[in-house]
């Protein structure tokens, strides 16, 4: 290896590796990478091309990657969103749609239905951050061009972000934790924080100790607090919801709560490691 690169955002095995990273890594192959498009509703993004093997995050409907490898039904990939690497079910992708998304799902979840009608069956569901283009609007619901129609109050133009990321995040209260899980379903930590900053325009990387590294600025650990403040714990991230109120996905409750700061700090076996705060400039409304 002629320099450490992180395998979670690089593709880069000993027999193979992405063609653009030639010169950085050593590898037995090289391979330009090809398009794809999520097509089911959340796809798990495995540790190994193994159902049995660690979930290390979920890539969403409408989202694209870049496929290096596809190899008894799985395929190694890089998502578009976040540059994560990992395997997925290759039955989860398809080639990229000729349509540009409009619109994502802004509510933690939705259905697609066959048809514009809440009675018609199979209904599949979509989650929050998921990228739909939409065709034409009919009644309450949003036609889309890959087929299929969802409650048009359920979308909202992707040119449109949420305008706080602490809210977006409350609508997660109580889903049960899930380790690589970002959606309503089941959430990480940084998961969630992910979820709830997309949602708001805002670019997050997908783990905690990326994003204590990356998201906004730091500010001494005994600092005054207020909404929006990220509280990073090794290994952990928390949102505040005001100067003493502390949201977070946690293994100790076992899923998204409220809870005083005071006393989450108190029951850790570790110390608080950073502080960060976003700043006015943060939200981004080209982010996807």
């Amino acid at each position: 290896m002629m320099s450490t690169l992180d395998a979670r955002l690089h593709a880069c095995r000993e027999d193979l590796a992405d063609e653009s990273l030639r010169g950085k890594v050593e590898a037995s192959h090289w391979v330009k990478a090809t398009p794809a498009q999520v097509c089911v509703g959340v796809a798990p993004v495995h540790k190994r091309p193994d159902e049995t093997a660690m979930q290390l995050t979920q890539a969403l409907q409408g989202e694209t990657c870049h496929v290096f490898e596809r190899k008894t039904g799985w395929a190694w990939v890089q998502l578009s969103r976040d540059g994560y690497v990992g395997y997925v079910r290759e039955a989860a992708l398809a080639a990229p749609s000729h349509a540009t998304a409009t619109h994502r799902v802004s509510n933690v979840s939705t259905w697609r239905f066959p048809k514009p009608d809440l009675k018609s069956q199979p209904a599949t569901a979509l989650y929050m951050n998921s990228e739909v283009a939409v065709k034409e609007v009919q009644g309450n619901y949003a036609l889309l061009e890959s087929g299929g129609a969802v409650f048009a109050g359920h979308l909202s133009a992707v040119e449109k972000p949420e305008s706080d990321f602490v809210t977006v995040a409350e609508k997660f209260l109580h889903v049960p934790y899930l380790w690589g899980g970002k959606t309503c379903a089941g959430t990480d930590c940084s998961g969630l924080v992910q979820s709830a900053l997309h949602a708001s325009g805002i670019i997050c990387p997908r783990d905690s100790d990326m994003q204590e590294k990356q998201l906004g600025e730091a500010i001494a650990i005994d600092s005054n607090l207020r909404r929006g403040d990220l509280i990073f714990w090794p290994g952990h991230v928390g949102i505040m919801q005001s100067a003493t109120q502390l949201l977070h996905a946690n293994g100790h409750f076992m899923m998204v709560t409220s809870e005083p700061l005071a006393a989450a700090v108190a029951r850790s076996e570790k110390p608080v490691s950073a502080v960060r705060r976003l700043s006015a400039k943060s939200p981004n409304p080209a982010a996807k």
